[in-house]
């Protein structure tokens, strides 16, 4: 298992794209030839086979994410914004702005289904309005591949969520910027569970993400 003391991330830089048009294969083309930060770190022991790894950027649009995920097994069972999609195979970005105690969590399954919330904790959290979740852009792709000599799903999803998503928040541009900031994968209710993260969480009671405590230092740059 990796170590959750081996990485410990003070800072990442959120790197600009320098586009205000909404072509979304431009944009992943862009990012894919950019640093991938690995979604590695298992704190909770928890088996997985595959790997995991996001991209994040930021535009005249908003926030840009891309993730690369392979896994032995699939789940998109939900399609409504604010559906449980963490029971499925999932992908997740928390995030607080400029110094906030409060933060929003994305969580996104596999084909881009949004659950959206804000707030202090894991247990005080006020859900995004579903227009303004329906307004975050995806796409996603999979196919079959071999890694570590088992045949399993490689997919990708990358998504665009505008600045009008931070709904408690009046966006004009991220530049200059900060934030803290944590991304996930996980599955509840995969055949075999588990729970990545970015940023190592020290945490021994068992998988939770809401800790803002283990969120790492985010420049816009």
């Amino acid at each position: 298992l990796t170590s959750i003391f081996n990485r410990m991330p003070e800072q990442i830089c959120i790197p600009y794209y320098p586009s205000d048009k909404t072509l979304i294969d431009v944009l992943k083309s862009a990012m894919d030839e950019n640093e991938q930060h690995h979604i590695d770190q298992n704190s909770w022991g928890y088996e997985f086979d595959g790997k995991a790894q996001f991209h994040i950027g930021y535009s005249a649009i908003g926030l840009l994410l891309k993730f690369d995920v392979i896994e032995e097994d699939i789940r998109a069972i939900f399609n409504q914004p604010n559906d449980p999609v963490y029971k499925d195979s999932c992908v997740e970005l928390f995030i607080a702005l400029d110094g906030d105690e409060n933060y929003y969590n994305f969580e996104f399954n596999c084909k881009g289904t949004c659950l959206a919330g804000f707030g202090k904790s894991r247990n005080k959290r006020t859900l995004l309005d579903a227009k303004n979740i329906r307004d975050i852009e995806s796409s996603a792709r999979f196919k079959s591949v071999l890694f570590n000599g088992k045949r399993m799903v490689k997919w990708d999803l990358t998504l665009i969520i505008p600045k009008s998503a931070f709904q408690f928040h009046q966006i004009t541009s991220f530049e200059n910027k900060s934030a803290k900031l944590n991304v996930y994968k996980c599955g509840d209710d995969l055949p075999k569970p588990h729970y990545l993260s970015w940023n190592p969480i020290p945490n021994v009671a068992g998988p939770n993400f809401h800790l803002p405590e283990f969120f790492a230092t985010a420049i816009f740059q």
